[in-house]
């Protein structure tokens, strides 16, 4: 049961659950007490990692929901080793049939190879084959891949055309997107026009954004690591993510495309800021801060 009197957050477009990714930082390791904090902030969504046959349990005897779970195994799907891909199917279907028991859920990942030197149409066969295999069991548990586009080495199904082929490839409904504005809109992809595109795929939502900044732009261009500059925590010289608010996302016209589309799904802070990660004081003001703002959207 919730333990706090506020109500749950939510979006004022499309009344979506507002919530926040468990990190890495030291204040998120005890998942009691964090849990304890979110339902005292009134906020009744916590994306877990691949530990939810514990984690999904406990956070439901407080009333937290988890927005996502980590898939349990990533790059062994995108190995160039078929025994490798074979055991990271059948990790993974097993993981999925143990945290069926809780219901339906949004299994994160991202879409990294084991060796991203090799081409990336080559990687991007085996990264099909393996999610073919897994479909069955995730659409026999009613669960859906969520995949954000984290633009990392190597990293497949980041922009319109990986994901489209993707979805092309390996059609079922399983299969879909975290959206994450921050990512499009750092590489220079209209989020907007993405979401348009792909709304009905859409299984989950980061709340992140990112900042453009034009004179990093213009002192260091964008192909170029910087000789004497130094880059920004969470970004680089020209661009770096922020709590919701703090960048250029058009988060209510976000709202109301996926209001339109049904979405009924949940947004999740992802916390990547260097205005405030660092501390705990300053990480939880970056949740609340995200949260405030979210909820005026």
């Amino acid at each position: 049961m919730k333990t706090s009197n506020s109500p749950v957050a939510c979006t004022r477009t499309g009344n979506f659950p507002i919530g926040f990714r468990r990190m890495w930082f030291e204040w998120h390791k005890d998942l009691n007490a964090l849990l304890a904090w979110a339902n005292e902030q009134g906020i009744g969504v916590i994306d877990l990692g691949n530990d939810a046959e514990q984690s999904v349990a406990i956070a439901a005897k407080s009333g937290i929901k988890p927005g996502s779970i980590d898939l349990a195994e990533w790059q062994g799907m995108i190995s160039p080793d078929k025994s490798v891909r074979d055991a990271a199917v059948a990790k993974n279907s097993a993981y999925i049939k143990a945290c069926a028991a809780f219901g339906p859920m949004n299994y994160f990942t991202v879409m990294l190879p084991v060796k991203p030197e090799l081409p990336r149409a080559e990687n991007f066969g085996y990264m099909v084959e393996s999610y073919r295999e897994l479909a069955p069991v995730l659409e026999a548990h009613q669960a859906k891949i969520v995949i954000e586009g984290w633009p990392g080495p190597g990293a497949l199904c980041c922009t319109p055309e990986g994901y489209g082929e993707f979805f092309k490839q390996c059609p079922s409904s399983s299969m879909g997107v975290n959206y994450d504005p921050s990512h499009l809109l750092r590489m220079g992809i209209d989020p907007l026009r993405f979401l348009r595109e792909f709304v009905g795929r859409v299984y989950h939502v980061h709340g992140k954004d990112t900042e453009l900044i034009e004179e990093g732009l213009y002192q260091y261009g964008n192909t170029q690591e910087p000789t004497f500059g130094k880059g920004h925590g969470f970004g680089a010289m020209n661009w770096r993510y922020t709590i919701p608010g703090h960048g250029a996302v058009r988060w209510v016209e976000i709202f109301r495309i996926l209001a339109a589309a049904g979405y009924k799904g949940a947004v999740s802070v992802e916390l990547e800021d260097e205005n405030f990660n660092g501390t705990t004081e300053g990480e939880k003001a970056g949740i609340l801060h995200a949260r405030d703002f979210l909820q005026g959207c």
